[in-house]
């Protein structure tokens, strides 16, 4: 598959998580880093999708310790909570 084809599945996929929290959180964070992604960060965040929405969220607030394999740039980045559009 290539590179855009597998971007557009993953903005999909990020979106469509299951609950307004998670679409905000992860489609969120897609959005804001997803396009400057090596091939290797688009295949960890691909493996990242697999986890429960409920795990990946603990991990972004800190309230859990992420395993091993996910920890990194983009665990960083996702910690950051920068990019959940908050409504005033």
């Amino acid at each position: 598959m290539d590179r855009e084809t597998r971007l557009k599945r993953l903005r999909f996929r990020s979106w469509h998580r299951g609950t307004k929290e998670a679409d905000l959180l992860i489609g969120g964070f897609f959005d804001q880093h997803g396009e400057r992604w090596s091939d290797d960060e688009i295949t960890l965040f691909e493996a990242l999708l697999e986890e429960q929405d409920v795990d990946i969220m603990a991990w972004a607030m800190g309230t859990d310790t992420a395993p091993e394999r996910y920890r990194g740039t983009i665990l960083d980045a996702l910690k950051t909570l920068n990019y959940v559009p908050i409504s005033e």
